[in-house]
C-alpha cells in the first residue's frame, strides 16, 4: 500500500486541530480540498480515520492507532526533502590516531544521521600535527589528547595509559626495552620515552609505525611492547608494567577543540561529543575496525 503524503498531512492536521476549517488555514488550502484528501486516504486504507458531526471532529479508533505512525511518516519525508534542498555545509575535523578507535564509525554515522546536509572532511594524524593545523586554521574542529599545557577545549573523557605486550613477550632487566611507537612527532612517544629515561630503563625503538593502528599490530605480533590507552588495548596483549617494573604513565584527557560558532555546526559538534561519550569500549577493547593511514580524508 502506498500512501499520499499530502493526504496524510491533512489527516494529522485535522486530528491535531479538531477542525477542517482550521486545518485548511494551517495548510494553506480549503476545507473542501482537505475533505477530499482525507476521503481518498480513508478509501485507500479501507477504514474511517476521522469521525465528524456538525458539532464534533474526533479520531476514530483506527485513526487513533494510525496517528503516531502518520507523524513518523511525515517527519521522515520532511527530513528526506530537507537533505535534498538544504545548502550543503562542511567542516574539517581532525581526530588523533591514538584517540580514534572503534567508536570513529559510530561518530561519523551519528553525525550523518543528525545532519544529512553536513559534509565532514576527516583527517587522522598525531595530536601535535593536528594542533598545529588547528592553530593555523586548517581545521575547524579536532579531537585530541590534551597536552603541552593547553587548557582550551571541551573535555570528552579521561584517558588512562598502560604498558602492553603479548603474554610471551620477553624482557630482561638491564637490556633495552623493545618499543613500538608512532612517528617522532607523536606526543605519546615523548611521554613514554621520558618515563623510561626518568627511571633509568634503557630502550630501543624496533618498530616505527604510521599511526597507532600499525603500532598495535606490531605489539600484537609480539615484536615489541607499547603504551596504549585502556580504550585501545591491542588484541591478544596484557598489561606488563607490574611484571617488568615499568614506570606508571600519566593520565590525560581527550578534548574537543573547535572554532565553529554558527548554530547548526555547534549542534553537530554537540552530537559528536555525545556520541563519543556514549560509545565507550571496555578496557579490553576489540580491535579497531576503522583502519586508515596516518592521514585520510572522507566525506559523508
Amino acid at each position: 500500500m502506498t500512501l499520499d503524503v499530502d493526504a496524510v498531512r491533512a489527516f494529522v492536521t485535522v486530528a491535531d486541530l479538531r477542525s477542517f476549517t482550521h486545518a485548511a488555514d494551517a495548510i494553506g488550502s480549503t476545507q473542501g480540498a482537505i475533505s477530499v484528501k482525507l476521503k481518498r486516504l480513508e478509501d485507500r486504507i479501507g477504514e474511517r480515520l476521522i469521525e465528524r458531526t456538525p458539532r464534533l471532529v474526533r479520531l476514530s479508533t483506527r485513526g487513533a492507532v494510525f496517528l503516531e505512525p502518520a507523524r513518523e511518516l511525515l517527519a521522515a519525508h520532511d527530513r528526506a526533502v530537507a537533505s535534498l534542498t538544504a545548502v550543503r555545509r562542511h567542516f574539517r575535523l581532525g581526530i588523533a590516531t591514538h584517540v580514534g578507535g572503534a567508536e570513529v564509525p559510530t561518530l561519523l554515522a551519528r553525525l550523518s544521521a543528525h545532519d544529512p546536509a553536513l559534509t565532514i572532511e576527516v583527517r587522522l594524524d598525531d595530536t601535535r600535527d593536528l594542533l598545529a593545523a588547528f592553530d593555523r586554521g586548517d581545521l575547524d574542529a579536532a579531537i585530541v589528547r590534551r597536552g603541552d599545557g593547553r587548557r582550551d577545549g571541551e573535555v570528552l573523557a579521561p584517558e588512562h595509559f598502560g604498558w602492553y605486550a603479548t603474554p610471551d613477550f620477553v624482557y630482561r632487566a638491564g637490556e633495552p626495552l623493545r618499543l613500538a611507537a608512532s612517528s617522532p612527532s607523536c606526543s605519546i612517544r615523548d611521554v613514554v620515552t621520558g618515563a623510561l629515561d626518568a627511571v633509568g630503563i634503557p630502550w630501543t625503538q624496533v618498530f616505527l609505525g604510521c599511526g597507532s593502528f600499525a603500532v598495535a599490530e606490531a605489539v600484537s605480533a609480539g615484536l615489541a611492547a607499547g603504551a596504549f590507552s585502556s580504550r585501545l588495548v591491542p588484541p591478544g596483549t596484557i598489561e606488563i608494567s607490574r611484571k617488568f617494573g615499568l614506570p606508571p604513565l600519566p593520565a590525560s584527557e581527550i578534548v574537543l577543540l573547535s572554532t565553529l560558532s554558527d548554530a547548526q555546526s555547534r549542534d553537530a559538534l554537540r552530537t559528536l561529543a555525545m556520541a563519543f561519550r556514549d560509545h565507550r569500549p571496555p578496557a579490553s577493547g576489540a580491535r579497531p575496525r576503522f583502519r586508515n593511514s596516518q592521514m585520510a580524508d572522507s566525506s559523508i
